[in-house]
């Protein structure tokens, strides 16, 4: 008897707990609805908001509108997971393969007179990074790796990976690293619109842009036949994808496909692959939800305190690029805007959509963004040991607790 009584007081005892399942189990399958085609809806919004955007001549229209949207739903609490895996994946691969068409040997020809100065500026740009950094360290109650992970400017993905690794924040890291690649993406087609107002076109000098000659019509890559043009893409994608993995290759889905990309489009082999019209609308979209979506109201509260400082430090870092850019321009006779987005601290993603948008030197943007991005993963994991050994490390407090050089303190 004693076992059938204990159910039977603890239901008598606690009338109040029983609804309870019930918005609980609600609420999953309020969360949990088709993931797959609400995506398909965020995604169609985004593309709207893109449309319509483009139709008030707002610079970079489906990169921004869709970052806007993503952030909104974010904060709104409709969202509250990433963009799909194979969204993602897809998305970093089409960028990667869309980078590499840009590469042709008459653009990287062009691009060999200044190589040195862009290698001197490479190198400045991550020393001021790491300066700001360091300061930010000393005066805020931040460790030196999270500091140094969270300003180096390019490879976030891969920043964020080896965040744990090198015992800095994850958290703290993914969330500079990822404000600074929103705070670029919003303000970047902005400012390259204002350069290039009174700046001739030069739609023309993409390999896919303006010379379709495929009939029908709707086109989704450059070349004139659509279909060979899409397998094309496809393998690029695949291949490119397969080899960054195999070869651990920093950002792989991304790096990958370009270099294989760049392959296909210097040896002339296969044509007309590049993404263009709505297909590359779509990838635009869905880079800018993928930023968009991780400035969540928990992510904004739990750094709240860290954001000042953090804020100050980025613009800090950006006006100097932008200063480096100027010496740039002046030593090489570039197009301001074109140094600009070469230099800017900023996702490679958004600044090639920008790029794209305002008909800059792609090729020049995305050599100088590349190099950089290799140059910040291979070196920053050096510098951070390095820093860790000179002295220990501050603690760091995020979200209302304090973090030690190693592991998260409750």
């Amino acid at each position: 008897m004693a076992p059938t009584s204990a159910p039977q007081r603890t239901y008598e005892r606690s009338p109040s707990t029983a609804p309870k399942p019930a918005p609980q189990l609600s609420e999953l399958r309020v969360s949990r609805p088709a993931p797959v085609g609400r995506w398909a809806l965020i995604i169609a919004g985004g593309y709207a908001a893109g449309l319509t955007a483009s139709a008030f001549g707002v610079p970079a229209p489906y990169l921004l509108a869709s970052l806007l949207v993503g952030a909104a739903l974010a904060l709104c609490g409709v969202v509250r997971d990433r963009l799909p895996t194979p969204a993602g994946r897809a998305s970093q691969a089409l960028v990667g393969a869309l980078m590499g068409s840009y590469l042709t040997p008459a653009a990287l020809v062009s691009a060999a007179p200044v190589a040195l100065p862009m290698t001197v500026v490479t190198a400045a740009t991550i020393a001021l990074s790491i300066g700001i950094a360091w300061l930010l360290a000393r005066r805020g109650h931040i460790s030196r790796p999270s500091a140094v992970l969270g300003m180096v400017p390019g490879g976030s993905a891969a920043i964020v990976t080896c965040a744990d690794e090198l015992n800095a924040d994850v958290r703290l890291v993914a969330f500079t690293q990822y404000l600074r690649v929103g705070l670029v993406a919003t303000t970047a087609p902005l400012a390259a619109h204002w350069m290039t107002s009174g700046r001739p076109s030069a739609a023309s000098g993409h390999p896919g842009g303006g010379g379709i000659t495929g009939t029908g019509l709707i086109h989704l890559v450059a070349g004139a036949d659509q279909l060979s043009g899409l397998l094309a893409l496809a393998a690029v994608c695949a291949v490119g994808s397969w080899a960054g993995r195999r070869l651990r290759l920093p950002t792989p889905m991304l790096i990958g496909p370009m270099l294989v990309a760049l392959a296909a489009t210097l040896s002339g082999a296969v044509p007309g692959f590049a993404p263009v019209g709505v297909l590359q609308n779509i990838v635009f979209v869905l880079v800018g939800l993928d930023v968009g979506v991780r400035f969540t109201r928990q992510t904004l509260r739990s750094m709240r305190r860290l954001l000042p400082p953090i804020l100050v430090c980025m613009t800090v870092v950006s006006l100097g690029c932008a200063g480096l850019a100027w010496v740039f321009a002046g030593l090489t006779g570039t197009p301001f805007t074109d140094a600009y987005l070469a230099t800017t601290p900023g996702g490679i993603n958004a600044v090639l959509a920008t790029a794209v948008s305002s008909h800059a030197d792609v090729a020049l943007v995305s050599t100088v963004q590349s190099l950089r991005l290799l140059v910040v993963v291979l070196v920053t994991p050096l510098i951070i040991r390095q820093l860790a050994a000179s002295r220990p490390q501050p603690l760091s407090r995020v979200g209302g607790t304090w973090r030690g050089p190693d592991r998260l303190t409750r």
